[in-house]
């Protein structure tokens, strides 16, 4: 039999526990005065500030990194249901972004930062270090072009052929098959399930972050 050309796409994935959570968290209150709105969003922020300070140590934890945008205030003028604009009504909010690698402090530090006025938890992200993804994205990769490997050859094997050799191997879509273009993808995602702990704390307890990889190859046989 004349040599084959065989396309194939391989891929891999896997499931890894998370090992950062990253909390969106808002403070703002909203009035008719704007230097009382002004006051109290600040107080409350300095408040959150002091609290993510005291937790903060870059090495180890249990926040690794946080930042927070500046201060905004604006002010609109509401209408009512009959069509009447209503009073100037002024607002003010500065939003943060706080990472935890202890899950553990994560649960008592939303208890305690939630039940303060003006404070709102946003969502939950949940991520892995930037190392352990770059480490696991390579690993996938790696999978993967051995998956189209084991495919290719699996066809060839059918054929009655001899063993595969690769001519082609590239990112989805980039050989110009019609291979749905993927790639390699980082896909994360919480469990939702914040319980009730002691103390009237909260524990998180994140669904694992999924890692996978896709590439398109061509191979030959003979």
């Amino acid at each position: 039999m004349a040599g084959v050309t065989i396309t194939v796409q391989g891929s891999f994935d896997a499931f890894h526990p998370a090992e950062r959570a990253i909390v969106h968290l808002g403070v703002g209150f909203e009035g008719p005065e704007k230097s009382q709105v002004h006051a109290l969003t600040a107080r409350a922020a300095a408040e959150v500030t002091e609290t993510i300070s005291a937790l903060h140590a870059p090495d180890r934890g249990p926040v690794t990194w946080w930042s927070s945008d500046q201060l905004r205030v604006w002010a609109e003028r509401p209408w009512n249901k009959d069509g009447k604009q209503l009073p100037l009504v002024h607002h003010a909010a500065i939003s943060f972004q706080v990472k935890f690698s202890d899950f553990g402090r994560l649960g008592s530090w939303i208890s305690d930062a939630s039940a303060a006025p003006g404070v709102t938890i946003a969502r939950i992200d949940w991520a892995l270090t930037e190392a352990r993804r770059t480490e696991l994205t390579r690993q996938a990769r790696e999978r993967a072009v051995r998956d189209a490997h084991d495919k290719a050859q699996a066809y060839a094997d059918s054929l009655e052929l001899g063993s595969v050799r690769a001519i082609a191997i590239a990112d989805p879509g980039m050989l110009g098959n019609r291979a749905v273009a993927q790639g390699p993808t980082m896909g994360l995602s919480s469990r939702a399930a914040a319980m009730s702990g002691g103390g009237g704390d909260v524990r998180f307890v994140p669904e694992d972050i999924e890692v996978s990889a896709r590439v398109d190859a061509i191979f030959s046989a003979e």
